[in-house]
């Protein structure tokens, strides 16, 4: 039976900048040419709830169908769940649909509250969620995983919560979608660079796969760099944006090991380190966008 702490790690914590960031740069976006008293504070709590569970319950369901694929006995990463017979894949699965439960239900509050389409979009984000790794065909073994965090960790959770709260969406949350997509990718880009081996071995066809080592390296270079170019981008929307740039040092220390060609468990810090630029960028620039 698996522990407490053991069940955390099979959360995987290293990953919830990936759901907190794109709120919080939603946030900025929303307060940017806005009224604080029109802002609805209560549905960004809202907003953040669905973000996190998704983001669980994605990592439990992922833990779930790869272990009992197979694909996660010989993985070098974070504690797997399954995989390390810690626990039973029901339980994991189970563990999985109950955080989507949660984030379906705080979305449909927000749907009531704001628009009825929101509820097809949040049934899409769950089954992304799920059929990421799951299913016969599961769209992250054949290289579309990074398409699919930009667009939820994206697109979605940066541009829905400028909507939900300011019930407007535009270019400035776009610049903020992109810089905050892009970094999430990029940690998925990293896990998969480090998973290489394993994955080709085990017929899981990620992007990174598909490029190989050198390209896929030269891909997380250009995904980092990105939300520095969007500072430079919102920098028409407020003189206050390219305080973002700030963020240069973080994403620095991430693509070290990348940069520095570290194989296998030495890409592991970059992964943590990732996530902490993005939540570091997310949280600079939206404060430049709300004085702004």
């Amino acid at each position: 039976m698996a522990t407490a702490s053991q069940w955390i790690q099979g959360a995987r914590p290293r990953t919830l900048p990936n759901a907190v960031a794109p709120v919080v740069a939603g946030v900025g976006a929303a307060l940017h040419g806005s009224s604080w008293d029109d802002f609805s504070w209560w549905k960004v709590v809202l907003a953040l709830a669905v973000s996190m569970s998704l983001i669980i319950g994605v990592n439990f369901a992922n833990d779930y169908s790869d272990g009992v694929r197979g694909t996660d006995d010989e993985r070098v990463g974070p504690l797997r769940l399954v995989g390390s017979g810690l626990a039973s894949p029901g339980s994991v699965k189970a563990a999985a649909f109950i955080c989507f439960g949660i984030g379906a239900v705080c979305g449909l509050v927000l749907a009531i509250a704001t628009a009825w389409w929101l509820v097809l979009i949040g049934a899409v984000c769950i089954a992304g969620a799920w059929f990421y790794t799951g299913g016969k065909r599961p769209y992250g073994y054949a290289g579309w995983g990074e398409v699919a965090v930009f667009t939820f960790f994206g697109l979605v959770a940066v541009l829905g919560t400028q909507f939900v709260t300011t019930g407007r969406i535009d270019w400035v949350g776009l610049a903020c979608a992109v810089g905050v997509g892009a970094v999430s990718s990029a940690v998925l880009v990293v896990n998969n660079l480090r998973d290489i081996p394993t994955d080709a071995e085990s017929g899981k066809i990620t992007l990174a796969v598909r490029l190989g080592d050198a390209r896929t390296r030269l891909l997380f270079a250009a995904l980092l760099a990105t939300p520095l170019v969007m500072s430079l981008m919102l920098a028409i929307a407020t003189p206050w944006a390219p305080v973002g740039l700030i963020a240069a040092p973080l994403l620095w220390q991430a693509y070290t090991p990348v940069r520095t060609g570290a194989q296998g468990p030495g890409l592991i810090p970059s992964i943590g380190s990732t996530g902490k630029a993005m939540l570091g960028w997310a949280v600079v620039t939206a404060v430049a966008l709300a004085l702004g």
